[in-house]
């Protein structure tokens, strides 16, 4: 793969051609959440569909340790590669690697030790825990394959391997959705079964991608011989993989947030958000996919000093981001209840997610904004503003915006929240931006 995709195709066609494969791959993880979420509802069991509701910070967690590697291993190397620094970028590849497997392990047993309180604190009781505990299990014992899942993809993309980047991801996904029927009710494992299937198809995503590496990269390399590195390079892979890990942190305290706020008006409640927010996926999923397909552009020419491509880079990536999140959160919104009966068929869990959605679509083209400008500081190595923006949305903003809410406007305060933090962080975002690129692309102030 030469370096002519980074520095010389035009923006668009650049851009769609790295972010496009990311979509697809998040499209598929759409597919699987979604399919996932229906044979859990097809239980018809409201206790069961909280119980895994309940357990999803869990998976969120998994995903945020994953993108410290994944994420900030991108973030260097494509800065490293944009300076034509190769061999530092092939050493940080394998740092990463490795530094995924030894995370997924301590997290595993941390999680399997702990389990009892982590999932009281998740809000599980008695008509849920046994299914939260069913989940949470599985979920734990596969912690390294999960976590080791978002670091191969995140790092083919530097060197252009987007596409095999997405085989791998979709392959993965279908494994997932294939098993989850066979699990769930062909072997009666209900919740656990659930969790398998996620477990098994991200295990089947970690094979694909090493493989891909291994055949067709130039650059990466998986031997544990290459993995040193540094404390400089190492920092720098943490600066801005825990901030852009702190963002799926937020997303889990978030879920868990929401979760307790609405426990006291009953489970169906919890049901409801835990169905419209796999939903609201539809439209998030594919903005991260198109925000996330860009960084190792953004990071390329910011490592390289390009910064009139970096600005049009930026400015296309925003129109995009934007456009899309005003016309599918329509398109989402209009037949919200259609679209919840779907997956239950109890008449408030459908009257209540369709109202929830709908609170969660509203504010959808402000999250494009926060997505665009946090990429941007991730790719340009610009922890201060990463972090920043890691806490805000699911995390600070967001739990200020709850709390303040359900005591003012009750149950409806509760499910307008996360509107209200998505406004506050874009607001945020943009100030953030404008003083660390507004003026002097390239040279920020942080």
């Amino acid at each position: 793969m030469t370096n002519d995709l980074f520095e010389k195709v035009s923006v668009p066609r650049a851009y769609f051609k790295l972010a496009l494969p990311v979509v697809f791959s998040m499209v598929v993880s759409l597919v699987y959440n979604m399919v996932d979420t229906f044979f859990i509802a097809r239980t018809q069991n409201a206790d069961l569909v909280a119980g895994v509701s309940l357990c999803a910070p869990v998976f969120t967690l998994m995903i945020a340790l994953g993108d410290i590697f994944g994420l900030g291993g991108s973030s260097v190397i494509s800065r490293l590669f944009g300076e034509k620094r190769d061999e530092d970028g092939r050493r940080a590849s394998a740092f990463c690697f490795y530094g995924a497997i030894v995370c997924g392990i301590a997290v595993a047993g941390i999680m399997l030790f702990f389990q009892k309180p982590i999932l009281y604190l998740l809000g599980a009781g008695e008509g849920t825990y046994e299914f939260a505990s069913q989940y949470y299990t599985y979920m734990a014992i596969g912690a390294p394959a999960v976590i080791l899942a978002l670091t191969p993809g995140n790092l083919m993309r530097t060197e252009g391997l987007a596409v095999e980047a997405m085989a791998g991801t979709i392959i993965g996904s279908l494994v997932n959705i294939i098993l989850d029927p066979v699990f769930i009710f062909g072997l009666g494992m209900g919740a656990g079964g659930a969790a398998i299937a996620t477990v098994l198809g991200n295990l089947a995503t970690d094979v694909i991608l090493i493989g891909f590496v291994l055949r067709k990269s130039g650059k990466l390399s998986v031997s544990i011989r290459a993995a040193g590195i540094s404390r400089r390079e190492m920092l720098g892979i943490f600066a801005i993989g825990i901030p852009a890990s702190v963002t799926n942190l937020m997303q889990s305290l978030g879920m868990a947030l929401m979760n307790r706020y609405l426990v006291p008006y009953g489970t169906k409640k919890v049901a409801a958000m835990g169905i419209a927010m796999k939903v609201n996926m539809i439209v998030m999923l594919v903005m991260v996919g198109f925000a996330f397909g860009a960084q190792p552009l953004i990071g390329y020419n910011y490592g390289a000093g390009n910064k009139e491509r970096l600005q049009k880079i930026i400015r296309f990536d925003l129109g995009v981001e934007v456009v899309f999140a005003l016309v599918f959160s329509l398109l989402l919104a209009w037949p919200a209840r259609q679209i919840l009966s779907l997956f239950m068929k109890d008449a408030q869990i459908v009257e209540a997610g369709s109202l929830m959605l709908r609170c969660l679509l509203v504010t959808m083209p402000f999250v494009g904004i926060v997505l665009v400008f946090t990429t941007v500081f991730q790719a340009a190595g610009k922890a201060l503003p990463a972090f920043l923006l890691s806490v805000s949305r699911q995390g600070l903003l967001f739990a200020v915006c709850i709390a303040v809410l359900s005591r003012t406007a009750g149950y409806h305060g509760v499910i307008v929240s996360q509107a209200a933090a998505d406004v506050l962080t874009a607001v945020l975002a943009a100030v953030l931006y404008y003083r660390g690129f507004g003026r002097n692309a390239g040279k920020g102030t942080f």
